[in-house]
């Protein structure tokens, strides 16, 4: 039967479209600001650049993995702006010995000329359907490990057998794109990042972080400079009941409460009050009591519940960037070579979200990733084949049969 949904044909291939969104000056540049192009003779930096983008769309699982695959596309490969085939000593010097600093003021160099480019890729609506009532930025603030292999990474060792690297994030809630982010080993707690991660969140916006990241000295320091707060209470923490809300009986909503600090200590980081809000909720469709905190004094203490929720959020976006790019097998063993793995996985996904906007992609992500990986030598026009994939829902049902419930051989 003929097939009807060919996409269009195109002069480029699939792959030299998606590194097309990368602007032809900033490699250049940023090579030059990070001294990178001292260190980059026969491989220079853009072929550097492409081979680790390569490697994140096709999952590849070694040097040897990436370099056949482009010394045989190596014709189509020149196109994109003349990049070259690595060898795997290239590949593997070059990941040990150039900062992993460029990496990352590629990504955030690319995020900006996109934002620039289309700012309503940045005002999305992935999150308005989380929190419609709240007409401000909402940021969620987490961390995630990526586990590594203690034999051979010494220096991300932060237990006897094993070796793992965080990545602390800042995810605005609306746009669904991460707004802050630091890769470091996992011997750091979060609570000694917090500050960084949200230096820089402004007058008026929300912050929404686990009980990991309280510090009672950083949460009187965002009350003062105007941001609102909420996050989960510590079970040992000692506080007195300056005031109490009355709440329905038998509601989702426990207890709503003004308190201040007992411990002295606790009491001089934060000498103002905060308020107590103890509700049910729901996690993985079980009812659980969660005890809350926060400096909004005048929300309901529902918003505050549902506030929270949307922390969840932040958990999809790590469970996306694992799942489907390329942060299990690692081409080199260097903490440097790490951060180059991983900024670039971030920078792949901020190019594919980039053309799920685009295309008005209606699908799961881990369908797009999919969908741009199997044709990615292929010369046809990336928006349209995403537009033919993408018209029908976002969602499937199929119809129930009763043989369903049932193991076969068993009555």
């Amino acid at each position: 039967m003929k097939n009807t949904k060919l996409p269009t044909a195109s002069k480029v291939t699939v792959v030299r479209q998606l590194c097309n969104y990368i602007p032809i000056h900033l490699v250049p540049r940023l090579a030059r600001e990070t001294g990178v192009d001292k260190k980059a003779r026969t491989f220079d930096e853009w072929s550097h650049i492409v081979s680790l983008c390569y490697a994140q769309v096709t999952h590849s699982i070694g040097l040897n993995d990436v370099c056949d695959a482009l010394q045989l596309n190596s014709g189509p490969l020149s196109a994109i702006r003349g990049a070259t085939p690595p060898t795997r000593n290239n590949l593997s010097h070059a990941n040990k010995v150039r900062d992993a600093v460029m990496a990352e003021k590629l990504f955030w160099a690319v995020f900006e000329h996109l934002g620039q480019v289309a700012p309503e890729f940045f005002s999305g609506k992935a999150g308005k359907r989380f929190a419609r009532k709240f007409k401000r930025t909402i940021h969620v603030v987490d961390s995630t490990t990526i586990e590594l292999i203690a034999t051979c990474m010494d220096w991300a060792k932060h237990r006897r057998r094993k070796a793992a690297a965080k990545c602390h994030l800042r995810l605005d809630l609306q746009s669904f794109l991460p707004r802050f982010a630091i890769i470091d080993t996992a011997r750091e707690a979060d609570a000694k990042r917090a500050r960084e991660v949200c230096a820089g969140i402004k007058d008026g916006e929300i912050v929404i972080f686990d009980k990991a990241y309280v510090d009672f000295d950083h949460l009187w320091n965002l009350a003062q400079r105007g941001v609102f707060w909420v996050t989960r209470a510590k079970e040992n923490l000692q506080y007195k009941v300056v005031a109490s809300d009355t709440v329905k009986a038998g509601g989702k909503i426990v207890a709503d409460e003004l308190i201040e600090l007992k411990n002295a200590g606790s009491q001089n980081a934060h000498p103002g009050l905060m308020r107590r809000v103890v509700a049910w909720v729901e996690v993985d469709g079980k009812e659980r009591l969660m005890t809350f905190l926060t400096n909004q004094l005048t929300w309901s203490a529902k918003s505050i519940a549902e506030l929270y929720q949307c922390r969840w959020r932040i958990e999809v976006f790590f469970k996306q960037i694992k799942q489907t790019l390329q942060l299990a097998d690692f081409l080199g063993t260097s903490a440097n070579a790490v951060r180059w793995q991983i900024w670039t996985a971030l920078l792949v996904y901020l190019l594919l979200r980039y053309l799920a906007f685009l295309s008005n992609w209606a699908h799961s992500f881990s369908r797009l990733f999919a969908i741009v990986r199997t044709c990615l030598w292929r010369k046809w026009d990336l928006l349209d084949l995403l537009a033919r994939y993408g018209t029908a829902g976002s969602s499937f049902r199929y119809r129930a049969r009763p043989e369903q419930a049932f193991f076969p051989g068993f009555i």
